[in-house]
């Protein structure tokens, strides 16, 4: 039996398989896929490239190639992420084409795992990295719309686009896209965007925006600066037809780039608000105009989804895992939720540091019964979380600070697993049935 189940190939499923190798914890690494790469492979269009630069998305412990642009396109993502994988020989470990279908708690703490082969297996612990960008939220729209509707996640390439009368719903950086390309290439392009979001440029004076980030000024310091500067560069929304933000900068995340807007101000796309209904293919607006669309995008993000668990251990609200240490339940010990925060700024910094600590945690909770997110919560006073967006420079420093005071932690562990001398973790039963065509990323 294997110590471990590493679910997903992802990037941060990627930096957890060689925290784990290095660490000389033996673990079985799955991905659905027939490749890894997580959404860079499975989920994004071929002319996608990444909205954070190139020195911020790259491994802290394996840079990007120096011949990479500033913003490194899905191709070049993907060569990155196979030549990590070959360069710390994580690839054969990696079992491909294969799905669980369902991880339990059984007797004895350990974890059940149910593969789609119909093998079952049990481990110490399970580290799920699903990723969070594949159970695709649809929007209900009344009415009987006989045009083409997919979600954002389903566009691949122009041609979809090509000579068509589009309109994109959303606000986010996949509908600006869309919205874009569908100027470029279709008849018509409109986008719906009930709530605005805030647009940053990517560059400014000729760098990425990232590389004026400073860990030394506080960050509402540092949002002053930059709502100053927005106003200067873009200017009101109002000027481009689209609705004010209802949030403050950073509450959400903010839409990088201005392809759009440039769109807009030359015509090419029109911004609409809500949509009331579609007949035919006539689409009613909250305004009461119409336009005739051969076919709706729905660039309206996903579901935050765990199907594979049982409903107990389905601890989400909306797009945050309520969990503790970023990972961990309270009353349940070996089940780790990883990667479903988003970074502001990218994701590769954090990931192998993040996964050196989870390594820590992982040792620490071989040696106690206690689950280490209930030491989180009753002996450091930790919180639940309340939002999936974090400031990368705020975990980098926390992650800094645990490493530092890890003696402290591991001994708090220790006084507590003695009040709690026989915790065992509650015995789930199997479902009546398993469904083996589950959709698992």
């Amino acid at each position: 039996m294997k110590k471990y189940l590493l679910i997903g190939a992802g990037p941060v499923g990627l930096a957890h398989a060689r925290a784990l190798k290095e660490a000389g914890l033996d673990y079985d690494h799955i991905e659905a896929n027939d490749n890894l790469g997580g959404n860079w492979y499975h989920g994004v269009y071929e002319t996608a490239h990444i909205i954070s630069p190139r020195d911020v998305m790259q491994y802290s412990d394996y840079p990007m190639p120096a011949h990479f642009p500033d913003f490194p396109s899905r191709q070049n993502l993907l060569d990155y992420y196979n030549e990590y994988a070959d360069h710390f020989g994580l690839r054969n470990h990696i079992t491909f084409n294969t799905k669980v279908l369902y991880v339990r708690p059984v007797e004895d703490n350990l974890w059940e795992a149910h593969f789609c082969n119909d093998e079952v297996r049990r481990y110490t612990g399970v580290l799920v990295c699903n990723g969070h960008h594949w159970d695709k939220r649809m929007p209900q729209i009344e009415g009987n719309f006989t045009g083409e509707i997919i979600h954002s996640k389903d566009y691949k390439r122009p041609e979809q686009l090509r000579g068509k009368r589009i309109i994109t719903i959303g606000a986010g950086n996949s509908a600006c896209d869309l919205a874009s390309e569908a100027a470029r290439v279709g008849k018509k392009s409109f986008i719906s965007i009930r709530s605005s979001a805030w647009f940053l440029p990517k560059l400014l004076m000729g760098q990425p925006l990232s590389k004026y980030a400073n860990p030394k000024v506080p960050v509402w310091l540092q949002k002053l600066g930059l709502k100053i500067g927005l106003k200067i560069l873009i200017g009101d929304l109002k000027h481009y037809g689209l609705p004010k933000p209802d949030h403050a900068l950073f509450d959400k995340h903010p839409t990088i780039g201005t392809e759009l807007l440039h769109y807009i101000k030359h015509g090419r796309t029109v911004p609409k608000p809500g949509i009331v209904r579609a007949d035919g293919k006539t689409v009613t607006f909250t305004d009461g105009s119409q336009e005739e669309i051969d076919m709706i995008v729905a660039a309206t993000g996903y579901h935050l989804s765990y199907p594979f668990l049982p409903d107990e251990l389905h601890r989400t609200e909306g797009a945050i895992a309520k969990v503790y240490g970023d990972c961990m339940l309270d009353d349940y010990r070996g089940l780790y939720l990883i990667g479903w925060q988003q970074a502001r700024g990218g994701v590769g910094a954090l990931a192998p540091k993040a996964a050196g600590l989870l390594m820590r945690h992982l040792k620490l909770q071989e040696q106690i019964g206690v689950p280490l997110g209930l030491v989180m919560k009753e002996a450091m006073g930790q919180k639940l979380p309340e939002s999936h967006l974090i400031g990368m420079f705020v975990i980098l420093r926390n992650i800094e600070k645990f490493n530092k005071h890890y003696d402290s932690f591991a001994q708090r562990a220790r006084r507590l697993d003695r009040q709690y001398p026989n915790f065992k973790n509650k015995v789930l039963p199997m479902p009546k049935s398993i469904d083996k065509n589950l959709v698992v990323f």
